[in-house]
């Protein structure tokens, strides 16, 4: 591969990282949500590699000038790799920790959900999760415990974030995923398919996980909602006028509510070993 060493942090071959925390930049270059095109950014040796065995294609690279470990095996023989100093780096990126190599990845189109539910028995759906750290969270677990894909409504943050595929470790690029329309008719498309679907709520009259007997055992769709208020009120009716039912993971009387992501941890491995 060609290494390209670099000394100007305005040089225009390196244009793809530039203000990597600057609001504005990141979200012409990444898009946000359901309106995410052109490329993507990943950060770290792991999530690099992992991006690259997906079949993402590659655009950019930039390594720390000091590292002295080999690429990942993943990375093309024929890729051009950018090489900076750290304080270097520190100024195209603006930031601090960098992981010791970044790289920009051409987008895919985002598939349409008829076509991911078509082949999935257990599905996450969420409504509203904005946290890029939550929904990273959610997308190692899902794929860790026998998660098939995961169905985001539109106001979801973008899983190929640089925070969530990071916090991720590169798994949300071997997941499947879809957007749906905005909750609760965007559970017709999963309902219609046989999806049970399952709305994890803190309520004490919903029924305990590990006590709750499927009725289905082919295809399971757990529904969760956003960090803080939950799932809203009108997608808990949608999901029982539509056969499904609230369920609660039992806790400590003293806490009201864990994380979506502990929750959607703690329901994937649930409904997995079933």
């Amino acid at each position: 591969m060609l290494r390209i060493d670099i000394t100007d942090p305005g040089d225009e071959r390196v244009a793809d990282f530039v203000g990597l925390r600057d609001h504005d930049l990141r979200l012409r270059r990444e898009g946000s949500g359901a309106d995410a095109t052109g490329r993507f950014l990943a950060e770290g040796d792991v999530v690099v590699e992992r991006a690259l065995r997906a079949g993402y294609r590659l655009r950019s690279v930039l390594i720390d000038a000091t590292r002295t470990q080999p690429l990942p095996a993943a990375v093309p023989a024929d890729a051009t790799v950018f090489a900076a100093g750290p304080e270097l780096v520190r100024r195209i990126t603006g930031m601090g920790v960098h992981r010791g190599m970044m790289a920009t990845f051409d987008r895919r189109p985002v598939p349409e959900a008829t076509e991911v539910l078509a082949s999935a028995r257990r599905v996450v759906v969420l409504e509203a999760v904005v946290n890029p750290t939550n929904l990273g969270v959610v997308a190692r677990s899902a794929a860790a415990l026998g998660i098939d894909a995961l169905a985001l409504d539109p106001a979801s943050v973008d899983p190929l974030y640089r925070r969530a595929s990071r916090v991720a470790m590169g798994e949300v690029f071997g997941l499947a995923y879809c957007r749906i329309p905005r909750l609760p008719e965007g559970l017709d498309l999963l309902s219609v398919r046989g999806f049970e679907l399952l709305a994890l709520t803190p309520d004490p009259a919903a029924v305990p996980l590990d006590s709750l007997a499927l009725a289905s055992q082919d295809r399971v769709a757990l529904v969760l909602g956003s960090e803080g208020p939950g799932l809203r009120d009108e997608t808990l009716s949608g999901v029982v006028a539509r056969g499904g039912r609230l369920v609660r993971i039992p806790i400590a009387a003293q806490v009201d509510s864990l994380n979506v992501a502990a929750a959607a941890a703690i329901a994937c491995y649930e409904v997995g070993r079933r």
